[in-house]
């Protein structure tokens, strides 16, 4: 059975197209981590698991590796298959994944590992990895050095409630894992240059838990980000801007 928290089920599956529109790319420097850290290639099969609307996916696709994608939300997997071309769409779950037994060179969480961060997971991926095989977990991390970004995080932060969060830590709970050696970290920067209703309104309202509020508190979360657009001066009357982040890149090796 695929167990999945309220907000991720209810807030991906109304979002879906917001999340598709909001959310940031990955720097070019990513394509080198998966070749090198991750040793993607032709010939090469990997997993993108919670692979959502394929963000991540496309980049998986460019290593020349065989991409299979696992993602539970419907709504989401609708707009991945939509989007990416070669790919193997599976329902499914970091809990469940519907794969053979090592069948897999590499398997990629991008902005997901938070959210099933359990042994029961681990354990699943370490069953689909051939020894010797990659995990790599991927999160775009807004840098709240900026003001306007620590002032969207103020804004989101009243309605998180108990959602997993990359920020609060509890996914490294589970490292060390039975059966991987350690986590080794690349960290990039990066921004997301586009219009602000999409670099901060659609990505603020794709989050699972504002996207799963009630429509009358989603709209007073979006006024608020309106009111912050039209009054800071880093952000009133520009055409685009430049949301900061850094990409964490976490990978480890399945061990024999």
């Amino acid at each position: 059975m695929t167990i999945i928290h309220q907000a991720a089920a209810m807030g991906f599956a109304r979002q879906a197209d917001t999340y598709a529109r909001g959310r940031p790319e990955y720097p070019a420097e990513i394509d080198t981590w998966l070749r090198g850290a991750l040793g993607l290639h032709a010939g090469r099969v990997v997993l993108d698991l919670g692979a959502g609307t394929g963000k991540f996916t496309r980049r998986l696709v460019q290593t020349g590796a065989t991409v299979i994608a696992v993602e539970p939300v419907a709504q989401m997997r609708a707009q991945l298959a939509a989007a990416v071309g070669p790919v193997q769409v599976l329902e499914g779950s970091a809990e469940v994944i519907p794969l053979a037994e090592a069948g897999v060179d590499a398997v990629v969480c991008a902005q997901a590992f938070h959210w099933f961060a359990n042994a029961r997971a681990l354990a699943e991926i370490r069953r689909v990895l051939r020894p010797g095989g990659r995990l790599g977990l991927v999160w775009n991390v807004r840098d709240e050095s900026v003001d306007w970004v620590a002032q969207l995080t103020a804004i989101m932060a009243p309605y998180e409630g108990d959602a997993p969060r990359f920020y609060k830590g509890d996914w490294r709970q589970v490292f060390p894992a039975e059966g991987f050696g350690p986590l080794v970290l690349q960290s990039l920067p990066y921004a997301h240059v586009a219009p602000p209703q999409q670099v901060i309104v659609d990505r603020v309202m794709s989050v699972s838990f504002i996207a799963s509020l009630p429509e009358p508190e989603q709209a007073i979360v979006r006024a608020r980000l309106h009111v912050l657009i039209d009054q800071h001066p880093a952000l009133s009357a520009r055409a685009e801007v430049a949301f900061p982040y850094r990409t964490e890149a976490y990978h480890c090796v399945r061990l024999a």
